[in-house]
């Protein structure tokens, strides 16, 4: 459910446009509801091959990194504290403030909103 319940956050975010939703082969990403949710949304479901960590790398590494600057420090009481850091963690810091050498160490929101930018300069050019 709470697979779900975040892919349902992400298409309210983002919209529902088609997109390409990479995930490893878990039961939660196979579960006959959330690819349904996948198909309603024209969302394309890519998978990891099995034991592969490799093919899902950078959300591997952001997993490490979360782990590592947060959750090793911390000691969460309940399941609201949990949520409450991880949300500051990963929309406050890590997409708006957290510089990224893979994009040139800018945050990825900034990066994001620049690069889109660009894009639709370059479409209206022709």
């Amino acid at each position: 459910r709470l697979a779900v319940d975040a892919l349902n956050m992400a298409i309210d975010k983002r919209g529902a446009v088609p997109a390409i939703l990479h995930s490893d082969q878990g039961t939660t990403y196979s579960a006959v509801d959330y690819r349904a949710l996948l198909s309603r949304h024209s969302i394309r479901q890519s998978m990891s091959r099995k034991c592969n960590c490799w093919d899902n790398a950078p959300m591997e590494s952001f997993f490490h990194t979360l782990k590592t600057e947060l959750v090793v420090h911390c000691d969460y009481r309940t399941r609201e504290q949990a949520h409450a850091s991880l949300f500051e963690y990963m929309e406050v810091f890590h997409n708006r403030q957290r510089r990224h050498s893979t994009i040139g160490y800018q945050a990825p929101l900034p990066f994001k909103t620049l690069t889109v930018a660009q894009v639709r300069v370059s479409t209206v050019r022709g």
